[in-house]
């Protein structure tokens, strides 16, 4: 069975909505984009390993959702200062969670 967490804990997550601004595919790694997000009022990078399930076309534009208090990391040499959140089943199919209508950016998921 998987570890509870509290409702206090939960609130602790800074979830937001993001727009792709800009992909570049990372050198060196078969799986690896840099991603430039929009959050209204600033911006951040993140590194992910979506280079396998989407195309830069298909990311560019797209509106997605961040942990945006994730601690940074270094990931091949660039700094990520976030995560994307996606569904994986298990089989080789991931797809990003998005909203299902436009929204504005850097508005807060509750």
């Amino acid at each position: 069975m998987q570890q509870k967490i509290s409702f206090q804990d939960f609130k602790q997550l800074e979830l937001r909505v993001a727009r792709v601004v800009e992909v570049r595919p990372l050198e060196g790694s078969e799986k690896l984009y840099l991603i430039t997000l929009d959050l209204g009022q600033e911006r951040c990078q993140v590194v992910a390993g979506l280079r396998p399930y989407y195309s830069v076309d298909e990311l560019v534009g797209k509106e997605v959702i961040l942990v945006a208090n994730l601690e940074e990391k270094e990931i091949f040499g660039h700094l990520s200062q976030g995560m994307l959140l996606a569904a994986d089943d298990g089989q080789g199919k991931v797809s990003l969670l998005v909203p299902d209508k436009p929204i504005k950016e850097g508005a807060r998921i509750r």
